[in-house]
């Protein structure tokens, strides 16, 4: 099983990190982040609506660069095995974050759709399970 687990904390770091890279842009100019959240409050249902004008939309310059270190850290953690229950969860949170924001988790086609419930799941059984890893760079059992 900690095999398996190992190649699933590769395999999410790798998709964590290139996510990232598509964002270094961010780093520099939010524009590209506000935008979309501001297409997502046309769209989304009012609890995420509430969030996205409340918090999100206003903290853009603040989570753009967020965004692209955490998930640059995180996918850089899970693909080293370092401290891997951390890096997932806070990838987790981030990605849930995501998903609310835009309202896409109260759709139907959430089930099926290859970045929600897969992208959790992996996620969720490395922040519980990721501890003590092979071929990683800690093997403490706290990580």
């Amino acid at each position: 099983m900690a095999i398996g687990l190992r190649a699933l904390s590769v395999c999410m770091g790798l998709f964590l990190l290139f996510m990232g890279l598509d964002k270094t842009g961010w780093l520099i100019d939010d524009g590209t982040l506000r935008a979309e959240l501001e297409r997502w409050r046309g769209l989304a249902p009012a609890a995420s609506r509430w969030y996205l004008e409340s918090i999100a939309i206003p903290g853009a310059p603040l989570f753009a660069r967020l965004v692209l270190l955490g998930e640059l850290a995180s996918g850089a953690a899970l693909l080293l095995g370092y401290r891997v229950r951390l890096a997932a969860s806070v990838a987790l949170l981030m990605i849930l974050n995501f998903h609310f924001a835009s309202g896409i988790m109260f759709t139907s086609g959430y089930v099926t759709n290859g970045y929600g419930l897969p992208v959790l799941g992996g996620l969720l059984a490395l922040s519980l399970g990721g501890a003590g890893l092979p071929f990683a760079i800690s093997l403490s059992r706290r990580t």
